[in-house]
């Protein structure tokens, strides 16, 4: 004959409660032990809200997952300090930043997958660069977009922040005309805190253009008082004879204007 604990009708088929809960089969007495097991999640949650926990922490320390609404209910009337709102808003500035980093790392993964997807897909065009009219194309339009053009300056000039391109200028200057990049001479356009001599240093052994090559400038004193940023080299203007060149370059943009 089977023994009944008062209180309880009937607990016949019932499994060993696992570890964290129990598991009855019998409806009522299981909606009577999640009655009891909210309310005493509330008083918990009150209890350590009135601590200064965040939300989070008491979700945490309760080991339930408890809807943000139901724990704005339950806590609505608590007041925190303002040592406990101070501690508060510091953890959330830092879930911010944390939040901001991940998201950070994700988007240059997601950044690297791309350039690399486009790169693949222009493989391709390598093959077309080794084509000497197709070079100058790219020559053309790059003095169309950065070199001084025929009616204001006689000659070859083109100047840019970039060394890359730069060195690019410079080597479909010497592929598709022949120019010499050793009598080409130069000049530096810089910033008031920036070092002349170390300027002339880096775009000399960037360009292979000799020194004595470089004429003498003076900074932009308009910039006196505000840092220079980092990899800033200043603009480096390469002039060079070459009317003809010049004149061809901009006729060759101009057929494409016409198309």
């Amino acid at each position: 004959m089977t023994r009944r604990r008062s209180g309880v009708q009937s607990l016949q088929g019932a499994q060993r409660p696992p570890k964290g809960g129990f598991v009855f089969h019998n409806d009522m007495v299981c909606g009577t032990i999640i009655a009891v097991n909210k309310d005493v999640q509330k008083i918990e949650a009150l209890r350590l809200r009135e601590r200064g926990y965040t939300y989070a922490e008491i979700k945490k320390a309760l080991g339930a997952n408890i809807p943000k609404s139901t724990l704005s209910h339950w806590l609505r009337g608590i007041e925190l300090n303002d040592a406990q709102k101070k501690r508060i808003g510091v953890l959330r500035l830092n879930n911010i930043k944390k939040a901001q980093e991940k998201a950070l790392v994700v988007h240059k993964q997601q950044r690297i997958i791309y350039l690399k997807a486009l790169e693949s897909r222009n493989q391709h065009l390598k093959k077309f660069l080794k084509n000497n009219d197709i070079a100058k194309l790219l020559l053309a339009m790059l003095y169309l977009g950065e070199g001084a053009k025929w009616k204001s300056h006689r000659g070859l000039q083109l100047g840019s922040s970039n060394p890359e391109i730069m060195r690019l200028y410079l080597s479909l200057l010497e592929r598709c005309f022949g120019v010499n990049r050793k009598k080409l001479t130069a000049m530096i356009y810089h910033r008031a805190d920036q070092d002349l001599p170390s300027l002339v240093h880096f775009w000399s052994e960037y360009l292979d253009i000799p020194k004595a090559n470089f004429y003498k400038s003076k900074p932009d004193m308009r910039t006196s008082g505000r840092k220079t940023w980092e990899d800033y080299h200043g603009v480096c203007a390469v002039f060079g004879p070459g009317t003809e060149v010049q004149l061809e370059l901009e006729l060759i943009a101009k057929m494409f204007f016409g198309n």
